[in-house]
């Protein structure tokens, strides 16, 4: 994979470096199917591997030391995870789970119709934020009539320096493609999106055999048994240098590793005036002389997106059992 300057910090290193990797193969993680992962190997070969342990803490695009189970045998087992640059959260009823790691940039693909959800856009703006991760905003369906409404909605992420590309895949397909394709080149890619947006039409248009790929993988797991798919890795380039990591659904991001004192700073439009509030310790909610309720006030900042800040803040600061 090549990397195009984006050095962001290692995080969750690998707690057991002692262990003997000397007789292991290395391996990307390509996709994860309950606690079964499979594994492209080095010489682009994929196979079904199991974790050592109980918990399975590999997820799609870990780097991994693997071994073969039996001698010749077409399975494998995960000895080590390596360390990651950087790791994603997703969040169920009940807990943050990780499900991406070794990301270059997210694409957030969202449509004119049907309405995105600016709580979930937020959601996963601060997810790549906190994770240093790079996101552009893809406006698909630009061709319906809600599309001035759309682009006001997003005007405020705009201004915070987000890139957002405008594009119309389903009737305008081959202009789309060359808009996006410059976007993934030479990158690992998460692409996100809500149902109806047209994510399953980009993977269609640029992967044509996608569909077949998975129901390989799905036959491997004993006919669909294990096939619970957080998300999927495809190479769009015989190279291997160019990748999208498709995750089906929207993911309801976790953020239960950021602490609600440190959400301001990972929401740039109320970043950028934080530090200008009479107390240190603000929390931008009912504070006298708090810098952010005053540009909200004088127009600077979305009032929808304090609402937002507030609603996560609250989320953050109840109990978890």
């Amino acid at each position: 994979m090549k990397r195009h300057g984006h050095n962001a910090p290692q995080r969750r290193p690998n707690k057991s470096r002692d262990v003997d990797t000397s007789q292991c193969h290395e391996g990307l993680v390509v996709s994860t199917h309950g606690r079964h992962v499979v594994v492209e190997s080095a010489d682009g070969e994929r196979l079904i591997c199991h974790p050592r342990g109980k918990k399975s803490e590999a997820v799609v695009g870990d780097r991994v030391h693997w071994q073969h189970t039996l001698e010749g045998g077409d399975e494998g087992l995960i000895v080590q995870v390596q360390e990651r640059r950087n790791l994603l959260y997703r969040q169920d009823e009940w807990r943050s789970k990780s499900f991406a790691a070794n990301l270059d940039q997210m694409l957030m693909w969202i449509a004119v119709e049907p309405v995105f959800s600016e709580a979930q856009l937020t959601r996963a703006l601060l997810a790549a934020k906190s994770a240093d991760i790079p996101a552009t905003i893809v406006l698909n369906k630009v061709d319906l009539p809600g599309a001035p409404s759309a682009r006001e909605r997003l005007a405020p992420y705009k201004a915070m320096g987000y890139p957002v590309v405008e594009l119309s895949l389903k009737s305008d397909t081959a202009v789309a493609r060359e808009q996006v394709m410059p976007l993934l080149e030479g990158k690992a890619t998460l692409v996100l999106g809500p149902s109806g947006s047209g994510k399953s039409t980009l993977i269609n248009t640029l992967l044509p055999h996608a569909r077949a790929e998975v129901g390989e993988i799905s036959q491997a797991l004993n006919s669909g048994r294990h096939t619970t798919t957080t998300s999927l890795w495809y190479w769009l380039d015989d190279n291997h240098h160019s990748a999208i990591i498709d995750s089906p659904g929207f993911q309801e991001f976790g953020l239960h590793h950021i602490a609600p004192t440190d959400l301001a700073r990972w929401m740039p439009d109320i970043a950028a005036h934080m530090n200008d509030c009479r107390f240190h310790n603000c929390t931008h909610r009912q504070e006298p002389g708090c810098a952010v309720q005053a540009a909200v006030e004088r127009g600077e900042i979305s009032p929808i997106r304090l609402s937002l800040y507030t609603d996560l803040f609250d989320e953050l600061s109840r109990p978890r059992w």
